[in-house]
């Protein structure tokens, strides 16, 4: 937070020069406030003096020297404030501002952190997404926890959040399951049936043929493509009833479930490509209908139509976005894909321009793969062969906090290796364990506080000057870097960078514990460390919550 306040004074300190004629009226201000890695140079230093010394015509150490002197007149903020290196300007930042931080916490209470980024702007996370073809692989999960974790975030920041599950119940490969299911069905009656190869052979494919089977005994007797339908529906039916089941158990859920077959139903292909032919953007070769994409930055052209009158799945996928943003009028939409889709970007990229809308209003996250690492061994995935680990088979063995937690700790578009030994295990080396211990200790700290009379100590009515140790400034600079957390995860789309923070976080505290003691007989002092421990106890909870991560009292 501090880092806001710093750019806030920086920008009131220019305005004022400007005023006085002492800096130009035209004036672009790009700069950074951040962190130093030395931290000799302070807690925040900032690049301005060398990014405006070109536009002032003055050498950057003798303009930064100049800020210097006038910012370091803010005495509530500043214990000093120096000039480093070709321009560079230092904060030391003063130690009354480090030791409010938990009155400030305390006021704010479960709102600390919130930000008004978004100023209510509509935004639409579309995630997981999966073909309904089968269960919700470990895969299929990670991409639940990023979307879910990264629409709490945006929620949290100010943004108007819709959270979406788009269902391909179109074309091919829903044709190939109602076969796979229509044929295992006649295995079960007796047939004797060469299964395709490029059919669907898991063992989930014969238990929905059985149930169908005992259902209506007779449906195999329908004509075969009356049969071959109801396969299809019975399936898509069973099959997205255990991914809504799944998900929620995940603690994920949706604000809309969209049916690809409503954009069929409801013209919304025919007026998507509609509104690209009239201005001139589509064009007929070899008796197909080809989209103009590259004249707005694909390397290709493609088509939307085939010479057999058929829509492709592009097709489906401009009518998608065109009523993302043109009917329901998305001020942003992030999808979240595999990323085996990532050729798909710059096409619909060019989708998104072709429509007149700059293309930062979609932003696309790209989810890598996940190697589950099992007693040492690698296992592998395959949803056609029916040879994966579901996401339901992952929650029952480790739990829901571990995998959401886990799947959390790397960036979305880096593989991710789940050991589910070390997520079971009760150990620092276990993330979530790590955080999670680190809020159910602080809640046992509570409790002995009530024993010893030391109940609901506010901080008005301590000293907080005495949380003055390495370890105490440590835990406040961290608290107090919470609100720039969470802008960081939504302005980048990097979830992970929550639990970083949180671990960070835990660390910090269980540090704490090994030096110092927050109940002692020295009763000022132990009031002050209790008013600082709940404010850790309270952006540990606030923080694990944004995550889908409960935030035990005991453990």
């Amino acid at each position: 937070m501090i880092a806001k306040l710093i750019e806030e004074e920086i920008r009131k300190e220019v305005l004022k020069a400007q005023e006085q004629g002492l800096l130009p009226s035209q004036l672009k201000l790009r700069f950074q406030v951040e962190p130093p890695k030395n931290k000799e140079y302070g807690d925040y230093a900032t690049n301005l003096a060398l990014s405006v010394a070109g536009q002032v015509r003055k050498n950057p150490r003798e303009l930064a020297s100049w800020f210097a002197e006038r910012m370091a007149a803010r005495k509530e903020l500043f214990e000093k404030v120096e000039v480093a290196g070709p321009g560079f300007i230092n904060f030391f930042i003063s130690k009354k501002y480090w030791q409010q931080v938990p009155r400030i916490i305390e006021s704010q209470g479960k709102a600390y952190g919130r930000l008004n980024l978004g100023k209510g702007r509509k935004v639409q996370v579309e995630f997981v997404s999966a073909n309904p073809t089968g269960p919700l692989h470990i895969g299929h999960g990670r991409g639940a926890a990023v979307g879910d974790t990264l629409a709490r975030l945006l929620s949290f920041a100010g943004f108007k959040v819709d959270k979406e599950y788009y269902i391909n119940d179109v074309g091919r490969q829903m044709k190939i399951l109602g076969r796979s299911v229509y044929l295992r069905a006649k295995e079960l009656r007796g047939e004797k049936i060469d299964f395709p190869e490029d059919h669907y052979k898991g063992e989930y494919i014969r238990e929905i043929a059985r149930s169908l089977l005992e259902r209506e005994p007779s449906f195999l007797d329908l004509p075969e493509e009356e049969a071959l339908e109801r396969a299809k529906n019975f399936a898509l039916e069973v099959i997205l009833s255990g991914i809504k089941k799944d998900l929620a158990d995940f603690g994920v859920t949706y604000d809309y479930w969209f049916s690809e077959k409503k954009l069929y139903k409801e013209n919304f292909v025919e007026k998507a490509l509609s509104f690209l032919k009239e201005k001139g953007l589509l064009y007929e070769k070899d008796g197909a209908i080809w989209f103009r994409a590259k004249d707005f930055g694909d390397e290709k052209d493609r088509v939307v139509v085939r010479a057999t009158g058929e829509p492709t799945y592009f097709a489906s996928d401009i009518a998608y976005h065109y009523h993302k943003f043109l009917v329901r009028h998305y001020d942003l939409v992030v999808d979240i894909w595999g990323a085996d889709h990532h050729g798909y970007v710059p096409r619909l990229k060019a989708v998104i321009r072709a429509f007149g809308l700059p293309e930062e209003k979609l932003q696309v996250l790209l989810i890598q793969m996940v190697n589950l690492l099992e007693g040492g061994r690698l296992k592998s995935m395959s949803t056609r062969a029916g040879e994966f680990i579901t996401l339901r088979e992952l929650i029952d063995d480790v739990g829901k906090d571990a995998t959401r937690f886990i799947f959390l700790t790397r960036r979305a578009d880096s593989p991710l290796d789940f050991d589910v030994e070390l997520a079971k295990s009760r150990s620092r080396e276990n993330p979530v364990y790590y955080v999670q211990y680190a809020h159910a200790r602080l809640a046992s700290l509570f409790r002995k506080a009530e024993e010893a009379g030391l109940k609901n100590v506010s901080a008005e009515e301590v000293n907080l000057s005495l949380l003055e140790t390495p370890e105490d400034f440590h835990l406040l600079k961290l608290l107090d870097y919470f609100p720039d957390t969470i802008e960081a995860c939504v302005t980048k789309f990097e979830p992970h960078l929550l639990t970083f923070y949180l671990l960070d976080l835990a660390t910090a505290l269980h540090d704490y514990y090994t030096k110092h003691r927050f109940l002692s007989e020295d009763l000022p002092r132990s009031k002050a460390r209790l008013v600082l421990a709940k404010a850790v106890k309270q952006v540990l909870a606030t923080g694990l919550d944004l995550l889908g991560v409960s935030a035990p009292e005991r453990m």
